[in-house]
Order: structure tokens, then C-alpha cells, then sequence
């Protein structure tokens, strides 16, 4: 477990309850202290890799809010957030729009086409 460096590159996860999507946030370390990493963000992490059962094995805290982690950046964590904003953009498109009853007979005549 190493020391985070400037340059890595970080992401936290957030949820709202577990129906609640999962909200990524990405950024960099840009400074370092003796005790903390600085991140883009504005954010302060405490510079000691610890266990972290919440998203990944290795976590870094934050510094006022111990039980938020960050987590390096992996392609597997790029890929997830990926899949997850499209979930988001989905459910907010449908939840801004009003649908006549022409657009509801199109939906259900493609997903019906479909075997669903």
C-alpha cells in the first residue's frame, strides 16, 4: 500500500440509499502536505492507504470526513461510471419528458416487437 503522488488520479463514489445510483466523482492530486494530499477538487485526503470495504480494497479518507473514501483509478472504475452515467442520463431523460399517448403507443409497439 504506497502513498498517494502528484498526479494520481482519484475517484470517490456516492449513494443516496441503496435505490439511489451511483454517483463517481474523478480528480487529481495537485499538492502534497507531510500528512495530506491535496486533491483538483479542493478536497483533502489523509495520505495513508488504509482497508476500505466500501467500493475498492485501498482507500484513502478524507480529512474531516473519515468515513468517505477515495479510491485510485482503474479502467474497471472508468468502465463502471461509464455504464452508471448512462443509467442516470436515462432515467432523468424520460423523467423530463411528457409522452403523449402516440409516443407510449410507439414504446410499447418496440418493446412488445421485441419479446419484451
Amino acid at each position: 500500500m504506497e502513498k498517494l503522488k502528484v498526479g494520481d488520479k482519484v475517484y470517490n463514489t456516492k449513494q443516496n440509499g441503496f435505490t439511489d445510483f451511483v454517483r463517481y466523482s474523478f480528480s487529481e492530486v495537485v499538492a502534497l502536505t507531510k500528512t495530506l494530499a491535496i486533491l483538483k477538487n479542493g478536497v483533502r485526503l489523509i495520505n495513508q492507504p488504509k482497508t476500505s470495504y466500501i467500493t475498492e480494497d485501498i482507500g484513502y479518507s478524507e480529512s474531516r470526513k473519515k468515513g468517505a473514501h477515495w479510491h485510485l483509478v482503474s479502467l474497471d472504475a472508468i468502465r463502471k461510471a461509464q455504464i452508471e452515467n448512462e443509467k442516470i442520463a436515462a432515467h432523468d431523460w424520460f423523467k423530463e419528458h411528457e409522452f403523449t399517448n402516440e409516443d407510449k403507443l410507439e414504446i410499447y409497439r418496440r418493446f412488445t416487437s421485441k419479446g419484451k
